[in-house]
């Protein structure tokens, strides 16, 4: 299996200028603005997980560990198209250096991270859009798994993306990846240096910033029917961390505060759960 049967890279231009839809994304690059926030490679693992991981011509690929089975499994469309030789490894020996307890179902890919770009690029609004532009905010959301399972949704929903500060935000890893079942590759999560200042890049590109509170003064149906632009105007949503939810200057951007409403006095939902609801109300709106 040699390199010169991987498939060429596409193009980094979006069909239509900034302004495609979800299915049109910017290409990621290498690098996040020159520097990296973050370690230089990944291990991805899970079938799911590392057969996206090989058939994104944008991933650059450094290992493939896999166990016979796995590699069955996996295919060998996916294998070729990730141009690199796969090790195999005896399934009691399971060699890449990841937590023994991780479900890797005998497959293991280490690669560097993904880049989506300038949020001036991939969020720019599109003014032909059928549907409202949505992009997700988290505020030092750090489990991986709800990054993961957001990361779905958001992919689910058409959120144009999913943007976290560098530091006290859950990086890209193989828990994370595994989790989101693939939409990682698809479904930009950038990570900024502070996310105060791409809130203000995303108003001043007319985003309407609702963050997400229990106490919110108003729904988000009732928010939305007061954004000045109708469903023409893109929406931000802010959503914290579970217990301290939204940080002081965090709130202090927002537009509005908003709230989900729960038929049960002490019911509440966690974060993954409320972006969810968040996503589908907002798109609809």
């Amino acid at each position: 299996m040699s390199d010169d049967r991987r498939p060429a890279r596409p193009s980094n231009r979006r069909p239509g200028g900034p302004g495609g839809r979800p299915g049109q994304r910017h290409a990621p690059r290498g690098f996040r603005g020159g520097e990296r926030f973050g370690p230089e490679t990944v291990w991805l693992f899970g079938l799911h997980a590392v057969r996206d991981a090989l058939l994104n011509p944008e991933r650059d690929r450094r290992r493939l560990i896999l166990t016979r089975n796995a590699a069955m499994r996996l295919g060998d469309e996916a294998i070729l198209a990730g141009g690199i030789e796969p090790e195999i490894v005896d399934p009691r020996k399971f060699t890449a250096p990841i937590d023994p307890q991780s479900v890797h179902q005998g497959a293991a890919l280490e690669a560097a991270p993904l880049d989506w770009g300038r949020i001036e690029d991939l969020c720019a609004p599109d003014p032909d859009a059928e549907t409202r532009d949505i992009v997700v905010l988290m505020d030092r959301v750090t489990d991986p798994h709800n990054v993961g399972a957001v990361l779905r949704s958001s992919e689910v929903f058409g959120a144009r993306a999913v943007i976290a500060p560098a530091r006290h935000a859950a990086p890209e890893t193989g828990a994370l990846a595994k989790t989101a079942s693939g939409a990682l590759e698809r479904q930009p999560y950038c990570r900024v240096k502070n996310l105060g200042t791409a809130m203000e890049t995303l108003r001043d590109m007319g985003y309407a910033i609702l963050g997400l509170d229990g106490e919110g003064e108003m729904t988000i149906a009732e928010a939305l029917a007061e954004v000045p632009g109708g469903r023409a105007r893109p929406v931000a949503l802010a959503l914290g961390a579970e217990g301290p939810g939204l940080r002081d200057k965090t709130r202090g951007l927002c537009d509005a505060l908003v709230r989900i409403d729960s038929a049960a006095d002490f019911a509440s939902l966690n974060v993954s759960n409320a972006a969810a609801v968040a996503l589908y109300a907002t798109r609809n709106g």
